[in-house]
């Protein structure tokens, strides 16, 4: 999971910012390791026998041990978030049951369901979208469900919003996959790129207008980011395989999670 998800009110209007690099979750935790390794790195001299000072050159001059520290703190809080998210999915599977709102590819009857919560302007959505895609390919007995969460806008900047609109009113025509993929690979997003993917890919302008800005729509949305909040995700892209959350966004951990599920039957 890479964006930290701050909900916005939906917006039944029409109207822009991918974050890079670490999320904030991610820096919270790198700012509690800094603070206690530095707290111990300034009360170090004033412990008795000379331990303290031998600890202090030893960090000095071994900085990775502060790097294992961290990521070893980082994975915990990660298991502990997955381990709390499965929990609220076990608990209540409507969470995760099948919305025919959703766009949706594969047979209905599925032995294995991946369902992908994501916003089109997430670095991290855009960088695994190809493989995920290849995985849809690789795997037409599974079915893949798409969950547009859009969580990356910022006060009047509703872009991500309409781009998950402008996508779900695509979805109402059949042009669904064509608009993902288009959506995912424009790097910078805005209402007019937006408007040319759709007219690029030949849905029909007035139709989607109306679409966007339907009442029906907002509900829709507005479920999707009431259903992450009840499972307690914090960031995009998260994936699960029949029910249960993936720790990563590699589609290579994705597939694998797969088969899995798949041999479990």
């Amino acid at each position: 999971m890479t964006d930290d998800a701050r909900p916005e009110p939906t917006p039944t209007a029409t109207p822009k910012k991918a974050r890079l690099g670490l999320s904030g979750t991610t820096l919270g935790w790198a700012a509690a390791g800094m603070s206690a390794v530095a707290l111990a790195l300034s009360a170090a001299p004033y412990l008795t026998g000379g331990f303290g000072e031998r600890v202090r050159a030893y960090l000095i001059q071994n900085p990775q041990v502060l790097d294992e520290v961290l990521a070893a703190r980082e994975a915990a809080e990660s298991q502990s978030r997955v381990q709390s998210i499965n929990a609220a999915a076990a608990a209540n599977p409507t969470l995760l049951a099948a919305d025919p709102r959703d766009p949706a590819f594969g047979p209905e009857n599925a032995k294995v369901t991946v369902i992908e919560f994501f916003d089109f302007r997430c670095p991290g959505c855009k960088a695994v979208a190809p493989e995920y895609r290849a995985l849809m390919a690789a795997h037409p007995e599974v079915r893949f469900v798409f969950k547009d969460w859009p969580i990356l806008d910022r006060g009047e900047d509703v872009t991500s919003q309409y781009a998950a609109r402008a996508a779900l009113a695509a979805h109402q025509q059949g042009k669904y996959l064509a608009v993902y993929d288009a959506l995912m690979a424009e790097r910078a997003l805005d209402r007019g790129a937006i408007d040319r993917i759709l007219t690029d890919n030949g849905v029909d302008m007035a139709k989607a207008n109306a679409a966007i800005s339907a009442p029906e729509m907002t509900r829709h949305v507005t479920d999707i980011h009431t259903a992450a909040a009840a499972l307690g995700l914090q960031g995009t892209p998260t994936f699960f395989i029949n029910g249960v959350a993936s720790p990563g966004i590699d589609p290579r951990e994705v597939g694998a999670l797969i088969e899995a599920a798949k041999k479990k039957g």
